[in-house]
């Protein structure tokens, strides 16, 4: 796979070509999830189990990628982010074959579990490399990279459309027998060998924070700071908010709405179009706006977007719930990741994985939790759906204090490793707000 400048001065491979590789490898982990989304309801059948068994393997893979991305995110520093890649690779390959051999619930579960770690130790790396290629436009970029996760999701979501529509019997493979669903896992490694191959021989930098000479000591103590503690709380909500209903809704709509049978991932496909396309304008609107009004802003159209999906009764109303709820997570996950990056720079690759461990942290506890009100709810698993809304609320009450916070200091400053802030001119009472 690549390897890693260890000197801070010495050239790396062309920033384009790794920005494209970094985005194949996030296309593999959308994939991951859209395929999982579409065929839930299948391995609840084949393996017989209940929502809320369910609901454990559906947040599988956000425990394997919390912790990988949590250790991966150090490991940046110590290994490189070309090693970090290659255990992404291995990640992923090894958990898509022990779910397509899985013989029940236990070996599913670790087959997910595996493939989320290859997804986490893909955040661990391409968070700090497209924020060390490009320090002077790091939410921009995050944005940019992250609209491939919805674009991938797009990818995966009409592949297993397609299959699905194919209505293809079961394929023999010498002595296996391989069903529809199985099928379906196996596209993932498509993507998984492009970008394994994209990244091998490449040259890759040395972290921001390494570059710039900071110490563990200072790494450590950015990510202690109080600020920074209270905006992971909103992180483990924004990335709720956004994936707990993008796993589930395929198999809610083709449970609640009549007509939704073989089309219910066609709505999780639709958010995430609306999803991608936004990300693509996240520059403009983080200086129009600033990124913590974006995530304000976000967080109240979500709720509106959470109950419109819970109210719909008919494919035209999922869809329009779809779109007002694309638009609500849109900009969240690499949102939050640019401010970290931006408004801590010394906390370096350690902060970013934070930050995304502790996203998937929410996630995963929040996904047998949805499985259990939905097992509750009996027939109708929609009345799941408004429970989220406390999520939203949260981030709300978080970001709109952070917020005025920023407004009576000046307003939103990204900070220079060195203290400076992005506006040179400014006091140093309002370099960094926090």
């Amino acid at each position: 796979m690549a390897t890693e400048s260890v000197n801070p001065e010495a050239t790396h491979s062309s920033p384009k070509i790794l920005f494209y590789a970094s985005c194949v490898s996030l296309i593999a982990t959308a994939m991951a999830f859209a395929i999982r989304g579409d065929i839930t309801g299948d391995l609840s059948t084949h393996f017989r189990l209940n929502d809320y068994q369910t609901g454990w393997v559906v947040g599988a893979w956000a425990w394997g990628f919390a912790g990988a991305i949590l250790f991966g995110g150090p490991l940046c520093d110590l290994l490189g982010m070309g090693r970090i890649m290659l255990l992404a690779f291995l990640g992923h390959a090894a958990g898509c074959v022990l779910t397509i051999i899985a013989p029940g619930f236990a070996v599913l579960f670790l087959g997910t579990l595996i493939v989320g770690i290859g997804n986490g130790m893909v955040e661990a790396a391409i968070n700090p490399l497209v924020a060390t290629l490009y320090p002077d436009e790091k939410t921009t970029k995050l944005n940019l990279l992250h609209a491939w996760f919805p674009g991938g999701i797009v990818i995966g979501g009409l592949i297993c459309f397609g299959i699905s529509s194919l209505h293809l019997p079961d394929l023999q493979l010498g002595g296996m027998v391989l069903k529809v669903w199985q099928v379906k896992q196996a596209v993932l490694l498509v993507p998984v060998i492009i970008y394994g191959i994209m990244f091998a021989g490449q040259k890759l930098p040395v972290t921001e924070r390494v570059a710039a000479g900071v110490s563990w000591g200072e790494m450590f103590k950015e990510a202690a700071r109080p600020l920074y503690l209270i905006m992971m709380l909103s992180m483990m909500c924004t990335a709720s908010t956004e994936l707990v209903p993008g796993g589930w809704i395929a198999n809610i709509m083709q449970r609640s709405i009549e007509g939704m049978a073989a089309a219910g991932i066609l709505v999780l496909v639709f958010i995430n179009l609306v999803m991608c396309i936004g990300r693509f304008f996240a520059g403009p609107l983080a200086h129009a706006i600033s990124p913590t009004g974006i995530i304000l802003g976000g967080a109240v159209v979500s709720i509106f977007g959470v109950l419109a999906l819970s109210a719909a009764h008919s494919p035209l109303a999922a869809f329009g719930g779809a779109l007002v709820f694309g638009v609500g997570v849109c900009f969240f996950w690499p949102t939050m990741l640019g401010i970290t990056s931006e408004r801590f720079p010394k906390g370096g690759a350690l902060m970013l994985a934070i930050t995304g461990a502790m996203g998937n942290i929410g996630v995963a506890l929040a996904n047998p939790a949805f499985g259990r009100i939905s097992d509750m709810k009996g027939e109708d698993p929609q009345a799941a759906l408004p429970y989220i809304v406390i999520l939203p609320i949260i981030t709300i009450l978080i970001f709109g204090s952070i917020f005025l916070m920023d407004k009576a200091k000046g307003g939103y400053k990204a900070v220079k490793i060195g203290g400076e802030a992005e506006d040179a001119a400014a006091p140093p009472d309002k370099v960094d707000p926090q």
